[in-house]
């Protein structure tokens, strides 16, 4: 990757880049965009001397987390096509981290599981976003992690239950 293509990748990770009124949504539109870029976090992890690709970690993170899946609820996790998810799942396949298992509640169906080998690599995958938070939050106080933990707490809780409101009338005004 070249220079310039490295500062287009990281070009919009400033709140001001984001036009909403609330300042809340841009700097959570930033914030997203730095830990969601597969490009960051991939350089990230390759200076970091890791061995598997971000794609892949993160195939390990939602199976570490929600259990064994089906490769089409795999691919919508993840957010790509079923045979961009067909390729992660031969590599982890490879690397003896994944294996494909037939779901017991529809034979035809494969599932997509964890070997022994791969929850020890998706806990290194935890790990790594440890180490990450921790160099983040490196300079706050204790009271000052411990308040912005609650209320981020409290606004995933809030979030959540709008989101099956709105899953429910879309982003219309509330019926009075």
């Amino acid at each position: 990757m070249n220079d310039s293509s490295k500062a287009d990748s990281r070009r919009s990770l400033q709140p001001s880049d984001f036009p909403y009124r609330s300042t809340l949504l841009a700097n959570l539109s930033a914030l997203i965009l730095l830990w969601d870029s597969p490009a960051i976090q991939g350089e990230i992890l390759a200076k970091s001397g890791e061995t598997i690709d971000q794609q892949s970690h993160a195939a390990l993170r939602h199976l570490l987390a929600w259990g064994p899946m089906r490769p089409t609820a795999l691919s919508e996790v993840l957010g790509t096509g079923a045979s961009h998810v067909s390729k992660i799942v031969r590599r982890l396949e490879g690397d003896g981290l994944v294996a494909r298992t037939t779901d017991p509640a529809d034979r035809r169906a494969t599932l997509i599981t964890l070997t022994e080998e791969g929850e020890e690599a998706a806990r290194g995958v935890y790990a790594l976003g440890d180490r990450m938070i921790s160099e983040v939050l490196d300079g706050w106080s204790p009271a000052d992690i411990r308040q912005y933990t609650e209320l981020t707490e409290r606004f995933v809780t809030d979030a959540i239950e709008s989101a099956g409101r709105q899953l429910e009338r879309g982003l219309l005004p509330p019926k009075s």
